[in-house]
């Protein structure tokens, strides 16, 4: 298998936003062959342990496609808003498309709004967010601490994070299929899909082996000021929902 160099930290933000750029088009049908439909759920289920309430105020961070954002909205209802927060304008530009087909065929307005932005500096004020959730996004932040603590900032006392991220199989056999899949077929299939050449399905399981684990990430929570922290296991580990209250 052909070992994929990460870029280091000076780099990573303009290298990630390249591929994401290149990939946007089609970043939605690759996760769900990627994933074998498995997103869906993981994201539904994330939502809903985010215990979002009519009239909330929820920002969908590295937000790109707007899939969490959308089901945040079906939450916070009419009297909510939620925020997709990203710093790919390609990706971003994808979501708006959704957000406005979802409004037209609903005939309703959809209390979404597309805003770029990077998670490490957020133009929001200190306590005026109810919920934030991330998915599969904050392993690709150079400055993961930072991104953690303008979480932390943003939120209200009260407020939930929810996370939702590749993470590392709980069991040994299981982990490396895992790794055979993520390393050996993930980018093949990934290239011929989205005919992709700028190595972002190299670079992807790469990010995930370097993320940190469910307990590693728990502690930085913690340390981020999160309390009640926990998370929660999918798919015998290779994705966990982390959970943390202001």
């Amino acid at each position: 298998m052909k070992t994929y160099t990460l870029p280091d930290t000076n780099e990573k933000e303009t290298v990630v936003q390249n591929m994401f750029t290149s990939a946007a088009t089609a970043y939605d049908i690759n996760n769900t062959v990627l994933s074998f439909g498995l997103h869906h759920l993981w994201k539904r289920l994330t939502i809903s342990l985010l215990d979002i309430q009519e009239g909330n105020t929820v920002i969908d961070l590295c937000g790109g496609t707007a899939d969490l954002s959308l089901l945040a909205a079906s939450k916070s209802g009419k009297t909510g808003h939620v925020l997709t927060m990203d710093l790919n304008f390609a990706m971003l530009r994808i979501g708006l498309e959704k957000v406005k087909a979802k409004q037209s065929a609903s005939k309703e307005k959809c209390s979404v709004a597309i805003v770029q932005a990077n998670a490490e500096f957020l133009s929001l004020r200190d306590s005026s967010v109810d919920r934030l959730v991330v998915g599969f996004g904050l392993r690709n932040v150079s400055h993961l601490d930072a991104a953690l603590s303008e979480i932390y900032r943003v939120l209200k006392p009260g407020g939930r994070f929810a996370c939702l991220e590749f993470s590392t199989p709980v069991n040994s056999l299981w982990r490396q299929m895992y790794k055979f899949y993520s390393f050996a077929l993930l980018p093949s299939i990934g290239k011929i899909v989205s005919g992709d050449q700028t190595g972002i399905y190299e670079y992807l399981p790469a990010s995930i082996s370097r993320f940190p684990n469910q307990e590693t990430f728990c502690s930085m929570i913690q340390k981020a000021g999160f309390r009640e922290v926990s998370y929660r296991n999918l798919s015998g580990g290779i994705v966990a929902i982390h959970m943390g209250v202001r």
